[in-house]
């Protein structure tokens, strides 16, 4: 019953390929952490208008949806490292204009282009990852991924603490770690990626056709994680926190993410992904209903929006490996490109659809917003496994990990209450 999985050599050859990627990855998403708070906290400070907010957090994922189809095509021409290092250069600028400009327009104008490099950074590194795992250990390498990013991104907001909003100080050394991330990828000599030749187009509907569930569970994923961290700071804002505490609340949901993504993703490469896609969504409605009831400004707060974090965030390694499990080898990097841009499509319209909760309600609305977003994720995902039914684990018991013993009684009631009867048609289609 291993608590991690055994390094092989093939395993320990990945990682050595990847070591620069995640140090790289992890400045970058130290910036984006940094630079979505600020712009955040400036907006509010400068008391625009709920839905100008709203836009700003829209064009990031915008952007989102430029460059993921851009980055495809740019790897399939010069490779993965290269764009990379381009895409890094371009955010640096992008941040550095955003600090020097009060402008909403101009911050709209730059968020849409630091979406764009943050999508081809997506794109460079999922293919990259799954271009070298295997469905054994996809979810696992994914979760890697997402410890690093969300972690990352979670300490770039607690950065905030150290300057203000309204001035180009903190947008300037977020520019600087952007510049840094360069290094660590252009100088690695083990850094391996996957083939160029092999990769082939693959249209968004053929996907679809596919794997409909992953196809399905990013777009949703995205809608919900775009109004919990689009609307998270106009909420705390809202509610009086001071910057620094509204950096640390912030954070708490990224940093919820770092530390449950590993064992929930684990536990998702020995039993059926889907499951444990509704018991993390259960877990995070649950706690939607909990954020009802507590103080904006008590510690209780934060640790709720840990849990839902932690919940939450997860689902984006779990609906990515469960695509990748289904689609051929030539086909992974066009996957992740569909799939980045699916997320970022979501995501953009999230802060949308949330800000009118937070408008009408007040901001109670944004627990709501949680909890209506998840929930759709729930309904979704319900639907797809009462559609096409698979085993809840196909591996020996002492084969299972600790992490999907942990799952496996949860996993196993919400099997039982959700599982609908095979078909004679789905046994040939993929959820």
């Amino acid at each position: 019953m291993p608590l991690l999985p055994k390094l092989t050599p093939n395993r320990r050859a990945i990682l050595l390929a990847t070591w620069g990627l995640f140090i790289g990855l992890s400045l970058l998403l130290v910036t984006a952490g940094i630079v979505s708070t600020l712009v955040g906290i400036r907006a509010e400070l400068k008391q625009l208008p709920t839905l100008v907010s709203g836009s700003i957090t829209t064009a990031y994922y915008a952007g989102f949806l430029i460059g993921s189809w851009y980055a495809l095509r740019a790897l399939a021409q010069v490779g993965h490292i290269r764009v990379y290092a381009a895409l890094a250069s371009l955010l640096s600028a992008a941040v550095l204009i955003t600090g020097a400009y009060g402008s909403p327009i101009v911050w709209i104008a730059m968020r849409v282009i630091t979406g764009l490099c943050f999508a081809g950074l997506y794109v460079v590194a999922e293919s990259w990852l799954n271009g070298l795992a295997t469905n054994t250990f996809r979810g696992r390498l994914l979760a890697i991924y997402n410890v690093v990013t969300i972690g990352a991104y979670g300490a770039g907001q607690l950065l905030v603490f150290n300057f203000d909003a309204r001035t180009l100080t903190g947008f300037a050394f977020a520019a600087m770690v952007a510049s840094l991330a360069v290094i660590p990828v252009a100088i690695s000599e083990q850094a391996t990626t996957p083939p160029l030749e092999t990769h082939e187009h693959i249209s968004m509907r053929e996907l679809a056709r596919i794997v409909p569930t992953g196809v399905g569970t990013i777009l949703l994923v995205g809608l919900a994680h775009g109004g919990l961290l689009g609307m998270a700071v106009i909420f705390a804002t809202r509610e009086g926190l001071s910057t620094g505490h509204v950096g640390i609340l912030v954070a708490g949901i990224q940093i919820g993410g770092m530390a449950l993504t590993w064992p929930i993703s684990a536990a998702s490469d020995d039993l059926d992904r889907r499951i444990i896609g509704v018991v993390v969504t259960l877990g995070a409605i649950g706690m939607g209903f909990v954020l009802l009831t507590l103080d904006p400004k008590s510690t209780m707060t934060i640790v709720v929006l840990f849990i839902i974090g932690g919940l939450s965030f997860p689902m984006y390694a779990i609906g990515g490996a469960y695509t990748n499990d289904w689609v051929s080898p030539e086909h992974t990097s066009a996957a992740a490109s569909q799939l980045v841009t699916l997320y970022g499509l979501g995501a953009m319209v999230g802060p949308l659809i949330a800000a009118p909760f937070l408008d009408l309600i007040g901001t109670d609305g944004y627990a709501w917003s949680i909890i209506v977003f998840h929930a759709a994720v729930l309904v979704f995902l319900v639907y797809r496994i009462r559609a096409w039914h698979a085993p809840l684990t196909t591996k020996a018991w002492h084969d299972v990990s600790f992490h999907g013993r942990a799952f496996f009684v949860p996993a196993t009631i919400v099997s039982m209450g959700v599982s609908g009867r095979r078909s004679k048609e789905s046994e040939s289609t993929p959820s």
